[in-house]
């Protein structure tokens, strides 16, 4: 039996969030520029794509560009605007066969002006489309989102729409980026790095975590059937006991 088979279409998990880490090292290692592994991470974005969709996995996030990742040098940032557009432009087609609607989270407005246009013309192209939604973590950091949530609040306080004990989870995640999306059940992160980067710090408070050695370029739908096998065979309690779950 292979992996895809064991896997149970009943407890898949609703939102996955991955990680995308290892470009660079994949490059580094066979002699490439580092652009040259983002490329490659390409088809390891359409595989996973595809295979949520397949599966029935209704949100799929991927950490694609951080807030910090523009303190890179000029020329990489500028390539990795570059790919993306032209990435967009490639995959239009590849979302509209699965019916894939596309979203973004972060700082929209600091990306490029031609990087903001093609991601509009997408996400208005795909927005009827409701077997999986793909959220793009672009220009995003978790601390960022949480300073401008905690600042939209605040200046409802300040003006008298709120008072401080109207202050709760719920209107606190509704104030971030996140806010239209549910919480990701499983979190994968690739290249055998062990931390979360500042990615999704508040959605993630009851997420599993899974972590593979595995570069992202090299990431193909059977990792993420073992990712999702794996996080099958978990028990999540949200603060209860075992036997309070299985009762």
């Amino acid at each position: 039996m292979g992996i895809l088979e064991k896997i149970d279409n009943s407890k898949l998990p609703i939102h996955i969030a991955i990680i995308m880490d290892g470009n660079g090292r994949w490059a580094k290692k066979r002699g490439f520029l580092r652009i040259l592994g983002h490329e490659n991470g390409v088809k390891s974005v359409r595989e996973s794509c595809e295979a949520c969709a397949e599966l029935g996995v209704k949100f799929l996030t991927l950490y694609a560009f951080s807030t910090e990742n523009w303190n890179r040098p000029k020329d990489e940032v500028n390539a990795l605007m570059n790919l993306l557009v032209k990435t967009i432009k490639a995959e239009t087609p590849t979302l509209l066969k699965n019916n894939i609607r596309l979203q973004t989270i972060g700082d929209f407005e600091k990306l490029p002006e031609n990087c903001q246009i093609e991601l509009k013309k997408i996400i208005k192209e795909t927005e009827h489309n409701n077997r999986t939604t793909l959220v793009l973590a672009l220009s995003y950091s978790s601390k960022w989102d949480i300073v401008n949530s905690v600042k939209k609040i605040a200046e409802k306080v300040k003006n008298n729409e709120i008072s401080l004990d109207d202050i709760n989870d719920e209107m606190i995640n509704n104030s971030l980026t996140t806010g239209p999306f549910p919480h990701p059940e499983l979190l994968i992160r690739t290249s055998g790095e062990l931390r979360l980067s500042n990615f999704l710090l508040w959605e993630l408070a009851y997420s599993e975590f899974y972590f593979t050695d595995t570069l992202w370029p090299d990431f193909r739908k059977n990792d993420l059937y073992k990712a999702i096998l794996d996080y099958q065979n978990r028990e999540r309690r949200f603060g209860k006991t075992s036997e309070q779950i299985s009762n």
